[in-house]
């Protein structure tokens, strides 16, 4: 697995290079989806590996890992944007791109079937049920491991009240104050639709509720420890009675998944 890993990302860096790059902004946008991706990867072996699952599994995690993101590159190239709402689901888009890949014949069925699932499932609100244990626990570390870089690349814009260059997927003010509707979602300790975010504090909130689908303790530790969930909330207004009430339930909920790797 180890000398096809290291064949399918050739192929992957070649793909990558076919576009042109027009543009500083692209040129931006490609680095970071790149940089993102070696993250990403990385974060799938190394949880894998912490899960002690056998060496062709954590492998096997890892090449999700190298190629969930591969949509993103066609994606931006046509539509200017990692918007799927208003382009393409870009985990369909990553499986119709590799299917051109001369090296997806060497997987074996099974392997495939795992790795199609996982990445038709890292971008999606919930993972689509199945019977098939190995497809859930696979779709849940790329889902962790995506969330936990993307925390890395968003984090100048999650913390005090910064604005300028923050993705602007969905329209928001510029006003710091988590929105009533927010707040209250943030009480009953539940996740936010990002496409009903109204305000600059609802976009960061809309983050920091991620931990709710945060699946094993290995992520939340190191979520934790990088200092991402003290960060955002420091900078979320208003802190009221409410909003003490949701920071209560949250940090229960982390510490009750910290405790899990006792």
């Amino acid at each position: 697995m180890e000398e096809l890993i290291k064949k399918i990302s050739r192929w992957q860096n070649e793909h990558i290079a076919s576009f042109h790059i027009k543009d500083e902004g692209v040129a931006n946008a490609f680095r970071m989806k790149r940089e993102h991706i070696a993250f990403v990867r990385k974060h799938s072996k190394d949880l894998a590996e912490n899960l002690r699952l056998t060496p062709h599994q954590a492998s096997l995690a890892e090449l999700i890992g190298l190629t969930h993101d591969l949509g993103r590159f066609a994606q931006y190239d046509k539509y200017e944007t990692f918007n799927d709402s208003v382009s393409v689901d870009h985990a369909s888009l990553a499986l119709q791109i590799f299917k051109q890949c001369p090296y997806r014949e060497e997987l074996s069925a099974r392997d495939l079937f795992l790795l199609e699932f996982a990445i038709f499932n890292h971008n999606k609100k919930s993972i689509e049920e199945t019977d098939d244990d190995d497809a859930i626990l696979l779709a849940k570390i790329i889902r962790d491991a995506d969330k936990l870089d993307i925390y890395r690349v968003l984090r100048p814009y999650l913390v005090g009240d910064a604005m300028e260059g923050a993705p602007n997927f969905v329209k928001a003010t510029d006003v710091q104050d988590i929105s009533p509707e927010f707040m209250e979602i943030f009480v009953e300790g539940k996740q936010a639709d990002y496409r009903k975010i109204t305000t600059h504090g609802d976009r960061k909130l809309v983050r920091l509720l991620w931990v709710y689908d945060i699946n094993f303790p290995w992520t939340m530790q190191k979520i934790t420890e990088a200092g991402y969930i003290e960060e955002i909330a420091a900078g979320l207004q208003p802190k009221n009675e409410r909003f003490e009430l949701g920071w209560q339930r949250l940090r229960e909920y982390i510490n009750n998944k910290l405790a899990e790797a006792t």
